[in-house]
């Protein structure tokens, strides 16, 4: 972007001349640019649309230093490590922001504060010197913070045992982030200038005071776009989305085949047919080790997990759906084992093999575990499109099994537990109206990783004994509810703690966990207090930039070793241990799980 400064005449009666040539400033224009400062850059040709598009790289000089100030707050860590790519994408942004935000504290300031001022404007000399330092200064403090940036991403890879990046990799950063920051402030002045057009257009038809039409003329301009987003867009790329994920649905990762053991839908005897249980509910059925294997890891007599399912394709309506999931439970001698776990899945039907598994192992095989398929979508889009469907597929799949459950006699019916992970916890949540409720109707729950936007995960959080910080609160003094971290974090068996227990497990680097719109402009508690485990102590809150820094790692947030992130690995084994553990259940009985579980770890295929 090249630098010029606007030329100067003497006679008014030139300006209109002036601009024809291609010169950026008149003399009767000279305070206003004055006082905005602007970053002018010479007209290259008399075409109005090449003029136009040229006045999109003018710069305000205020904004500059807003947008220089916000991206060097944006290289300050969050809650992951990012490479060079995300963080280009996220500095420019917030460098984008920052610049809009600049540019109107300037305006507001010029109009609010120095206009009444006698030394204002400032002489121009002052004000060139002004206008020629910021540029640089700006650029020298990017530099600077993206060394510092290269040593903290490195930190925090080696707090998570990850592999860092080097500086000079780093400083593509800029370079990234200048080129996206150009990009979204000449989509915002595209914006603008369409607004004044619409404006125009206005006052041709209807005279009216250039303030009000330009007032309509948002107005407009907002319901167009917002339409165009909502009406074209959203429905275009829910099409779309959905379209490709109900193919990959239909598709079965290589080597997992029918099962031919009966405890499993999908198998011959099955009501649900295997063809319909889509990608995750095949992966889910045809997975998992057997009694045999069960049995020599353990060195004990073992039984035939159960493994209840359907897809969205397996009957035409939810209640179809349910209605075969009871079947299945009832054919496979569900009601008859020592524990009965409810899965209310997440996005696409996915169900955490490690937590299937170790709950699996537990139980010796004594258990049966029931999910159900509600969208083609995965998390993050079903997260943002979806959240109240989630809850509603969550209350019926739970619902559903617990009716029939109750039928059981009370003295031999197994003990029903409910177990959720990510987007799984919301759907899960939204079988309670609240703690009464869940220990009125379950013998326990596990929900590892909820989403911050969890409404009972909300209330525990908000509600937490004073003093409790809120990476790891404690509420009603752990009688009922409990937080942990790490397995370390699960108190001990000797310490209260009443039945039905419920359990959150959490990591302090989750972005999932932490991530809200309330990060913009409010400083969240777990900022303000000591770090958890595995966060970095220099991460800092900003105003706007953090939300986009934790945003950011979302997508990201599986992609880091176990118990970083929303990577819980095999912690999932110690939840269940401390809300379900059989009777006389030791940790060395734990640890003898864990092992079976690391021997065939990854023999499922990758989580997601």
């Amino acid at each position: 972007m090249s630098t010029g400064e606007a030329s100067e005449t003497p006679e008014a009666s030139e300006a209109p001349k002036a601009r024809r040539a291609g010169t950026e400033t008149v003399e009767h224009e000279h305070t206003h640019h004055r006082h905005a400062l602007d970053f002018a850059v010479p007209s290259p040709g008399k075409h109005p649309f090449v003029m136009w598009l040229w006045g999109l790289l003018q710069l305000d000089f205020t904004g500059i230093a807003f947008g220089a100030l916000f991206f060097c707050w944006s290289l300050t860590p969050s809650l992951l490590p990012r490479d060079w790519l995300f963080q280009g994408l996220i500095g420019g942004i917030n460098a984008a922001i920052g610049y809009g935000f600049g540019v109107a504290v300037g305006w507001a300031v010029r109009r609010w504060f120095l206009a009444s001022k006698s030394w204002w404007p400032l002489p121009r000399r002052v004000e060139l010197r002004i206008k020629y330092a910021i540029p640089p200064i700006a650029a020298l403090a990017a530099l600077y913070m993206l060394f510092l940036s290269a040593g903290w991403q490195r930190e925090l890879a080696e707090l998570m045992d990850a592999e860092g990046t080097t500086t000079t990799g780093y400083f593509r950063t800029g370079a990234l982030s200048i080129a996206v920051g150009a990009l979204s402030i000449s989509a915002t002045r595209v914006l603008r200038d369409l607004v004044r057009f619409v404006a125009r257009q206005i006052n041709r038809v209807v005279k009216m005071p250039r303030e009000v039409a330009n007032v309509i003329g948002v107005v407009l301009v907002l319901v167009l776009v917002i339409a165009l987003v909502q009406g074209v867009l959203l429905r275009a790329v829910s099409d779309v989305t959905n379209s490709a994920f109900s193919l990959q649905n239909n598709e079965t990762r290589e080597g997992v085949e029918q099962p031919a053991r009966s405890e499993r839908s999908g198998s011959p005897e099955s009501s649900a047919p295997w063809d319909t249980l889509g990608f995750e509910g095949r992966n889910f059925v045809a997975s998992g080790l057997s009694a045999e294997e069960i049995s020599d890891g353990l060195g004990r007599p073992a039984l035939e997990p159960i493994r209840v399912y359907s897809g969205l394709e397996t009957a035409g309506t939810q209640d179809e759906r349910l209605d075969i999931v009871v079947r299945e439970l009832e054919r496979t001698g569900a009601f008859q084992r020592q524990a009965l776990v409810v899965v209310p899945t997440t996005g696409t039907g996915w169900v955490n093999p490690t937590a299937i598994e170790a709950e699996e192992l537990m139980f010796g095989g004594d258990v049966a575990t029931v999910a159900a398929q509600y969208s083609y979508l995965p998390s993050w889009i079903s997260f943002l499109a979806e959240r109240e469907k989630a809850a509603e597929a969550g209350k019926a799949l739970i619902d559903k099994v617990r009716a029939r459950w109750l039928q059981e006699p009370e003295e031999t019916r197994p003990r029903l537990y409910v177990y959720g992970e990510s987007l799984g916890t919301q759907s899960g949540e939204g079988a309670f109206d609240g703690l009464a409720e869940i220990r009125d109707s379950v013998d326990g729950v596990l929900w590892v990783g909820p989403p911050n936007a969890n409404r009972l995960w909300g209330q525990f959080v908000t509600r937490r004994d004073p003093g409790s910080p809120e990476v790891r609160p404690v509420y009603a003094d752990g009688l009922v509810v409990r937080f942990a971290d790490n397995s370390s974090g699960i108190p001990p068996e000797g310490e209260p703690w009443l039945s039905p227990r419920v359990l959150y497990v959490q990591h302090a680097s989750d972005p999932v966990v932490w991530w809200s719109p309330d990060l913009l402009f409010s400083r969240p508690d777990w900022l303000s207090e000591a770090p958890g485990p595995d966060r970095l102590p220099d991460m800092r809150w900003f105003p706007i930039v953090t939300f986009w820094q934790v945003a950011a790692d979302l997508t990201n947030a599986a992609g880091v070793p176990d118990g970083h992130g929303h990577n819980y690995g095999t912690l999932v084994l110690d939840g269940w241990v401390a809300i379900a553990a059989p009777e006389g259940w030791t940790d060395e009985d734990t640890e003898k799980v864990r092992a079976v579980m690391d021997e065939y770890a990854g023999r499922d295929g990758p989580e997601k």
